[in-house]
């Protein structure tokens, strides 16, 4: 695996790949697990070279969020790329991706980015979606994969490179869990012993919904949202929502619509834990 800390090193090595290659590209911000694995996996089943990028983006943290604590673990990301069987890795500073202060930004439209997680992490996509068009930019690859578990990011995705034409196929890779049902994430390992027992709780509130929904179409939304946001309360979490919604746009939907995801997002202790299920 060739490591990059440059554009140019990174555009050098894209530009030895041949015209008749396909090349696939699977962003993170590192500390990776089982479920960043999957994608790098999974991408090669897509494209003859696959990059993987590390960059923890300043831009899509708030003031007090966890950037200055997120979890940094180059050494051990690299062993696991290297075995996954990634081609190349683009690991730059935050200097060489901001040379200069960012002035120009993608901004998704506030229906998809204002609500669930943009609610409660005001400009968060503005700034994953400014970095993640300059991943597309640099990497020019065909395909892109992403992670199921941050549903309204992909989602985001989607649509920004579908608006901008650009000729990439944006792949979203199924959510790997733990044997007791919760998403794997970098940020499950701020959970204490005990916050660690009742975390998979979020799992099971989703799936009970996702069931309740499929058992009856005219089932009341609102009611089983704030039921699931009730048993959340009940055991210690602070729930920020649960929500069902249409997967195209996460806009509100009726339980008889097709096409439906459950989500939510919850703090457990000082943890923000997220997840989701399509219907």
């Amino acid at each position: 695996m060739q490591i990059h800390a440059t554009i140019a090193g990174l555009r050098a090595a894209r530009a030895a790949v041949g015209r008749e290659q396909r090349v696939a590209v699977v962003p993170t911000m590192g500390n990776l697990h089982a479920g960043h694995i999957s994608l790098m996996r999974q991408a090669r089943e897509h494209a003859d070279k696959v990059i993987a990028t590390i960059f923890v983006n300043r831009l899509q943290f708030r003031p007090g969020e966890d950037f200055e604590k997120y979890p940094r673990t180059f050494a051990a990301d690299c062993a696991q790329l290297e075995a996954a069987g990634v081609d190349h890795l683009f690991a730059p500073t935050e200097a060489e991706m901001y040379p200069q202060p960012q002035t120009y930004h993608v901004e998704p439209p506030a229906e998809q980015a204002n609500i669930l997680d943009g609610e409660f992490r005001p400009g968060h996509f503005r700034g994953m979606a400014t970095v993640v068009l300059k991943l597309l930019n640099i990497t020019q690859p065909h395909v892109a994969l992403f992670g199921k578990k941050d549903y309204q990011q992909l989602m985001i995705i989607r649509n920004m490179v579908a608006e901008f034409n650009l000729p990439i196929q944006i792949i979203g890779g199924e959510t790997v869990r733990a044997e007791d049902g919760l998403a794997l994430s970098s940020r499950n390992g701020y959970l204490s012993a005990a916050e660690r027992a009742e975390a998979p709780r979020l799992f099971q509130v989703l799936s009970r919904l996702v069931a309740a929904v499929r058992r009856s179409k005219d089932s009341d939304v609102a009611r089983l949202e704030q039921d699931a946001m009730t048993e959340l309360q009940t055991h210690g979490w602070v729930p920020e929502y649960v929500a069902l919604r249409k997967k195209l746009d996460l806009q509100c939907a009726p339980v008889h619509d097709s096409g439906l995801v459950v989500l939510a997002a919850a703090r457990l202790g000082s943890t923000r834990l997220i997840d989701n299920l399509e219907v």
